[in-house]
């Protein structure tokens, strides 16, 4: 018996001293060399409460063994262990890009013709002339983007916006997205392709614009953009690949690890998880199943949606996530669902608020309450404040239904939040997703002030209000709509100084709701990681969490916050592997 007792207590203390060396953040000894040892002297940005800041972590087999100080680091070095020596700038967590449209971007990179959003209709038409010199005829020619306010600003010198197309060419048709993805802008050919004339009805929630005779002049807004999806020829599975290869390329450049599709069509999922299969992909992928676009009165197809989540769920895909459009966008289109009427124009007169969600309340609250019980988390497309309102109802709806399922459903853009509404998101366990990087003067949130006006158009984003409620913000580029590129250092600087990172446009957007640098990483690596439900294994460098590291060609707590923005990335490490190393210049 008294032995027993003495095996007893040791296997106790046993016990305890291996609880208290995993609870210490650091291995007490190595069983063999790692894989990999990062060592800093300006120090590794942790995102970890119990240790901010450490020297050094080790890696072995894709997760981090070691935390701590770079003394203690040595032991992981064998013969064959990497070791990569930061020197006095910092690493820190891979960045997570919650609000992206991955596919539309790598095909736009690889095969699309693009201008920028600020192009003259000078520019315009110089690229699409050579494009159109390299593109066999009757080919469609696609790409964009024009600006927001592209055919207001040049009034004197587009006529017929069909006609300035026509006049490059009438050999291929023409689509052209604008900055924000939900408009199109067409020639002649692609108007008889898609048998639009002056008879064709509008669809619901969109508009054919029509000159005096009645007949289309080739701008297409919201819906009626749409009616070209089945007329454009689908891209091959072979480019889908190819392009979803491409944004993984330019995502770890920007030392990004993990994205969420946030409306993946379906070959978008296919695409990432045939790379996946292929043991290629170096990201974690969420992918928002994207629901039809546009007024819907009955429910979804929720074995549709199922089958959809099976098909393509892989190690690194992750497809519990649903997107659903409720409106379209605050810019003179005036397609956002708003509480208060836009600016008086001719085509909507004085008392315009946007028309009806695309999905009426009712339903809505029907579709997120089945979503969540079946285990989806609900991405929302709500640009307006009425619509982040209807979005909110339906999440309480599905709340009082189901209880708190632990899913943290989605508005996304929700840059217009009525005061009301904005403690609702803590109480709800809502997420404001806020993309795209317009948190600061821009070309588009001149746009927007002109559609809404100008006391209401720059009090857009509330995120100090929002963190303030407890509220969780999640971060997007929402590349390639708005935004030139993925680039998620400019929006850390943005969040921070509420000013323009390029240094485009002069001024700064309602300056009281910035917030401090800390808060803005935080965003991009913890609440990102958490908006694709994986918190518990990346977003912060913890012991047993994925090795997703980058590593900055500056101390981003020791230069001035207006550097910010042009940092790159020398080195990402996704899962203990390097996938991007920037060459020496």
């Amino acid at each position: 018996m008294a032995r027993s007792a003495n095996v007893s207590i040791a296997t106790s203390v046993t016990l305890a001293l291996l609880l208290a060396a995993c609870s210490s953040k650091e291995a007490a000894s190595p069983q063999t060399a790692a894989d990999l040892v990062v060592t800093s002297t300006g120090g590794i940005y942790t995102l970890d409460a119990n240790q901010p800041w450490v020297d050094a972590v080790a890696i072995d087999d894709g997760r981090y063994v070691f935390v701590g100080a770079a003394a203690d680091a040595r032991q992981y070095i064998g013969p064959q262990t990497k070791v990569i020596e930061v020197g006095d700038t910092m690493a820190m967590p891979g960045l997570n890009d919650a609000h992206v449209h991955p596919l539309m971007g790598g095909l736009k990179a690889l095969y699309e013709c693009n201008f920028s959003f600020t192009a003259t209709p000078e520019e315009v038409a110089a690229t699409l002339k050579g494009c159109a010199e390299k593109t066999p005829e009757g080919t469609w020619i696609r790409g964009g983007q024009w600006g927001s306010s592209f055919f207001e600003i040049n009034a004197s010198k587009i006529s017929s916006p069909r006609g300035f197309l026509d006049a490059i060419t009438t050999k291929h048709p023409i689509f052209l997205n604008d900055d924000s993805g939900h408009n199109g802008w067409v020639n002649t050919p692609a108007l008889q392709a898609a048998k639009i004339d002056a008879k064709t009805r509008n669809p619901e929630n969109g508009t054919i614009v029509r000159d005096a005779r009645g007949e289309p002049t080739g701008l297409l807004l919201e819906t009626a953009a749409r009616l070209f999806d089945t007329v454009i020829p689908d891209w091959t599975d072979e480019q889908m690949v190819n392009a979803a290869r491409e944004a993984m390329r330019i995502a770890n450049a920007y030392g990004i690890t993990g994205i969420k599709d946030a409306g993946a069509f379906h070959p978008s999922p296919k695409a990432f998880h045939a790379l996946d299969q292929a043991n290629e992909l170096s990201l974690h992928v969420a992918a928002c199943i994207r629901t039809p676009y546009g007024p819907r009165t009955g429910p979804l197809d929720f074995d549709a949606i199922e089958a959809e989540r099976k098909a393509y769920k892989s190690r690194h895909v992750n497809t519990d996530f649903v997107k659903l459009f409720l409106d379209g966008v605050p810019t003179p289109a005036r397609t956002a669902a708003m509480i208060h009427p836009y600016v008086p124009d001719e085509q909507h007169g004085d008392h315009f608020t946007g028309g009806d969600t695309h999905i009426d309340p009712k339903q809505l609250a029907a579709d997120v309450t089945e979503l969540d019980k079946r285990g989806f988390t609900v991405k929302m497309h709500a640009a307006g404040d009425r619509s982040v309102r209807v979005g909110l109802d339906a999440i309480e709806a599905a709340r009082k239904a189901n209880g708190d399922s632990g899913l943290h459903h989605e508005l996304a853009h929700a840059g217009y939040v009525d005061p009301s509404d904005i403690p609702r998101f803590a109480q709800l366990d809502a997420a404001a997703d806020f993309c795209p990087i317009l948190w600061h003067p821009s070309s588009i949130i001149e746009a927007v002030v002109s559609a809404v006006g100008e006391k209401r158009g720059r009090e857009y984003w509330p995120t100090r209000s929002l963190l303030d409620s407890k509220a969780l913000i999640v971060p997007g580029s929402d590349w390639p709509a708005a935004v030139p590129d993925e680039n998620p250092w400019v929006g850390v600087e943005a969040f921070v100084t509420r000013r323009d990172p390029r240094g485009e446009v002069d001024g700064e957007l309602w300056k009281e709701e910035a917030i401090t640098l800390d808060e803005a990483l935080r965003i991009y690596t913890l609440n990102g990681a958490e908006a694709l439900k994986l918190r518990d294994q990346t977003g912060s460098i913890e012991v047993g969490k994925s090795a997703d590291l980058i590593v900055l060609d500056r101390h981003l707590f020791k230069v001035p916050i207006e550097d910010v923005g042009e940092t790159q990335v020398r080195t990402t490490v996704f899962e203990g592997k390097v996938v991007f190393e920037r060459p020496a210049t």
